[in-house]
């Protein structure tokens, strides 16, 4: 495996790369969730929930919140990531602590990687309402793996 930083960037230098260009994720697009800080085991996302993420009983459905929790998981250890390596989400355990609704304001999951080993990450995230008031939790258990080459579907040789 290559160590050249600019070929095979570790998974800090790959996040914020994705900062510096001004891109999101395209869940985070669809959902409005948008990555704003990150750092070694630190990853922050902001959204401000509307209607259109509400369940029948008129408040922001568990999914919308679940899917801010576990981005913030999910990149506070992909920040811990060494050269090709890759994740996925094992598990989530979410407690709701508090609903949302519009008059929640902007929304902000504040990741944290806890330990980063050689086959798999823990994490947790905290998600807050605009005064502050604590709304939900989450932890999680990330597989760690040696990303692959893809194989082109169809031989051209």
């Amino acid at each position: 495996m290559t160590t050249d930083a600019a070929t095979n960037p570790d998974g800090l230098a790959q996040v914020r790369a994705l900062l510096a260009s001004g891109r999101q994720p395209p869940l985070g697009e669809k959902l409005g969730i948008s990555l704003v800080e990150a750092e070694h085991g630190h990853a922050v996302f902001e959204a401000t929930p509307d209607g259109t993420s509400y369940n029948p009983m008129g408040s922001v459905h568990g999914g919308y919140i679940s899917a801010i929790l576990d981005s913030a998981c999910g990149i506070a250890a992909h920040t811990g990531l060494k050269p090709g390596l890759g994740y996925t989400t094992l598990e989530l355990k979410v407690s709701f602590l508090r609903s949302l609704n519009d008059a929640s304001g902007k929304i902000r999951a504040i990741g944290r990687l806890i330990s980063m080993g050689g086959c798999a990450a823990f994490s947790e995230a905290t998600l807050f309402n605009e005064k502050g008031q604590i709304c939900a939790t989450a932890t999680s258990t990330l597989l760690v793996f040696e990303l692959r080459p893809v194989k082109p579907a169809i031989d051209t040789a």
